[in-house]
């Protein structure tokens, strides 16, 4: 293992932490934004809504875009944007302003999202086992330490824009020092062209050639369910909460805080239980236990039961995303890039149908059976699991291997 793959792997979980605080800091506070700049109730959902979907468009810009840059480059620079389109939420003083820094937000984040995984799949597939869960975990982290700034905030009462400015004045010249050492892979972004090297070594459905969308739409459907799960938790569970079961702004922080150490968890011990007992069992333990939890939220009689729920989800949840990403570039391990570009707007198509739709039926029904969907949906996972197991053609019995010459290339020219 060379000093390059492991400085790649330390600057890229970095990044994985900052996003995780920068998104965390943004979702938590969804009530605080909501009252800043007075956004009804009405107009909340076409607020969230527009994040992923913008996020959806940089995430294709992406997949253009690795063709001709390498995906460090675009995340070295997307991620000092969604950091100051954080402070512009924070900052601003009208509907337009947020309009923008939302709209410039979700575009740098698709971008962000796209180029953080292509390098995790590209490390992983260098290192040759799973560390995919790894990178995850570390965003987690993140998200707890955002969320619990976010608590802070709430509890003492302060603007958005002094609970923004020391943490992008913290992390935005770190994340910019560490991106000296991503790592790019070799090859991966080229659908079939003369730089797909990984290609001539496998059997699997990538090989000598681009993105089969019909391959990949099982790992696609995975993606848009797991990510439905997290929108619900993530952009409903402090209303929930509040409006629901009746806890105080304050308290309201807590969900994704609770859910973000469970997702820690279960992330820090998932490549361990990928090792051992594989992909599927660990992808439909998860939907098992994902989909508990949505349950127990549906009937919590309070605050502290329906935390009890939101904690379960995390804990299930968590494993399905890494191990998404990491599927499909062992499906198409010569244009891992672009499946992982494609895949990722999946992500956002999770959220954009997720957050409307657990706000239109919890104002036309209740938000209690607004909670079964992401339920159900998360159980299709099943059906979807075996997409997971390892090629078993790819290198003679389904086992990654290390490719640190395709895979050694780091992004300040090492």
């Amino acid at each position: 293992m060379t000093e390059v793959l492991r400085r790649g792997r330390a600057s890229l979980a970095l990044s994985f932490f900052a996003q995780g605080v920068a998104f965390a800091l943004l979702v938590t506070r969804i009530p605080g934004i909501q009252d800043r700049y007075g956004v009804s109730d009405a107009l909340l959902p076409v607020f969230l809504a527009a994040v992923p979907i913008l996020a959806g468009v940089g995430s294709v810009a992406t997949e253009r875009l690795v063709k001709r840059i390498p995906p460090s480059r675009l995340l070295r620079w997307s991620q000092p944007v969604v950091l100051l389109a954080l402070l512009g939420v924070g900052a601003g003083d009208g509907l337009a302003v947020l309009g923008f820094a939302l709209a410039l937000f979700g575009l740098a984040v698709g971008a962000l999202d796209a180029s953080m995984n292509m390098l995790g799949v590209s490390l992983q597939r260098a290192y040759g086992r799973s560390i995919m869960l790894s990178f995850h975990a570390v965003y987690s982290l993140g998200g707890i330490l955002g969320a619990s700034l976010a608590w802070a905030g709430a509890h003492w009462h302060l603007a958005l824009c002094v609970s923004y400015l020391p943490v992008v004045l913290v992390l935005l010249p770190v994340v910019l020092v560490g991106s000296r050492w991503y790592v790019d892979g070799k090859g991966d972004e080229a659908e079939g062209g003369a730089e797909g090297g990984a290609a001539s070594e496998t059997g699997a459905v990538g090989r000598g050639q681009g993105v089969v969308f019909k391959a990949l739409l099982p790992l696609c459907l995975v993606m848009t369910f797991a990510y439905i799960g997290d929108s619900t938790v993530s952009n409903w569970s402090a209303k929930y909460l509040q409006d629901v079961l009746g806890s105080s702004e304050q308290l309201a922080t807590v969900p994704y805080n609770v859910y973000m150490v469970t997702t820690l968890i279960g992330r820090a011990l998932g490549d361990l239980g990928v090792r051992r007992f594989g992909a599927v069992a660990v992808v439909r333990l998860g939907a098992l236990v994902a989909a508990a939890g949505f349950a127990v939220v549906a009937v919590a009689p309070g605050a502290w039961a329906g935390m009890g729920g939101f904690t379960l989800v995390g804990l299930g949840l968590c494993v399905l995303v890494p191990q998404t990403f990491a599927a499909a570039g062992r499906l198409f391990p010569g244009a891992s890039d672009a499946a992982v570009a494609r895949l990722n707007v999946f992500n956002y198509v999770g959220f954009l149908v997720g957050s409307p739709l657990v706000g239109a039926l919890g104002d036309a029904w209740s938000y209690r059976g607004a909670m079964a969907v992401p339920m159900v949906l998360v159980l299709v996972t099943f059906v979807y699991a075996r997409s997971f197991a390892p090629q078993p053609d790819r290198y003679g019995g389904g086992h990654e291997r290390p490719r640190t010459a395709d895979v050694g290339r780091g992004s300040n020219g090492v």
